[in-house]
């Protein structure tokens, strides 16, 4: 009987043949859907590694299957090969790519990290260490960058301090929108549209989505409103916005609020901006694996 918070037989199914195998020089690995389950459970509850209970194994086992598989790349490799499953049985809706941000409040175990040390997420982080953790009035943050295709489904993630501006990674989280092709050819990378609130409303961007042939639906800020008024003739156009098309960013606002739903992605505990991504993308594949075709 599958318990709540564990992988169903559908899930495991899919990505047991992309685990790792058995080392070469002897040794086994402890059962791999036994372990998985513990870190499913642990970022589903925000528990403490310590108190993953006896039945998924030791939890320094746990702990360190995902520390390493975090260092190595599978959980980026699992959710990568997911995706290119998914977008050959035509389930990604390329008609729409959406993006936004939230921020997560960072508890204090979250804090004192190794100044300097590895650990880095993406090149965006800032604060302490480089741990993508920044300092406001509420104290520390993190903010998850996110983008969606028409659906809702995570196409990519970034991890920056809390106190980085939107626009300054939406160009990096658009060019990590990539997914490969199940038989030969290049990733699919483009969507037709882009939509956006007006945290996104830059010249950059906009030219950016212009040069690839992206339509993009990003509402103008006031102030930018206001400066093309003044310059009256010389203010140009105002760039085309389609209200009904907006609409359809709810998407990704659904797609945060299910992420939130895993208490160790709501609430930062980890020291590593590394092991906070790898929460990330594992929580996106556990997304993917219940739309799975």
């Amino acid at each position: 009987m599958v318990r709540r918070h564990e992988l169903s037989d559908a899930a495991w199914e899919r990505i047991a043949p992309l685990l790792p195998p058995d080392p070469p020089r002897g040794g086994r690995w402890r059962d791999h859907r036994q372990v998985l389950n513990g870190i499913v459970w642990k970022i589903r509850t925000g528990a403490d590694w310590r108190d993953v209970p006896e039945r998924y194994g030791p939890w320094q086992t746990v702990y360190q299957r995902f520390r390493r598989w975090s260092a190595d790349g599978t959980w980026d490799r699992l959710w990568e090969h997911v995706q290119a499953h998914g977008d050959a049985a035509g389930v990604v809706d390329w008609s729409a790519v959406c993006v936004d941000s939230t921020i997560v409040r960072a508890h204090q175990h979250a804090a004192g990290a190794r100044k300097g040390g590895a650990g880095g997420a993406n090149a965006g982080e800032c604060g302490p260490g480089g741990q993508a953790l920044g300092r406001s009035r509420g104290g520390l943050t993190t903010k998850v960058h996110l983008a969606v295709d028409g659906t809702g489904l995570p196409l990519a993630v970034l991890v920056t301090g809390g106190n980085i501006n939107d626009c300054t990674q939406a160009i990096a989280l658009l060019q990590t929108v990539r997914i490969p092709r199940a038989g030969r050819g290049r990733p699919r990378t483009r969507p037709q549209r882009v939509i956006a609130d007006k945290a996104y409303s830059s010249a950059a961007i906009r030219g950016y989505l212009r040069r690839r042939h992206i339509a993009a639906t990003i509402p103008e800020r006031a102030d930018q409103v206001a400066n093309r008024a003044r310059r009256g003739s010389g203010g140009g156009r105002p760039p085309a916005f389609d209200p009904a098309v907006y609409r359809r960013r709810n998407v990704i606002e659904r797609c945060i609020n299910r992420l939130k739903q895993f208490k160790g992605i709501a609430t930062r505990y980890d020291k590593l901006a590394i092991h906070y991504r790898s929460a990330l993308t594992i929580a996106c594949l556990l997304l993917w694996l219940r739309r799975d075709p």
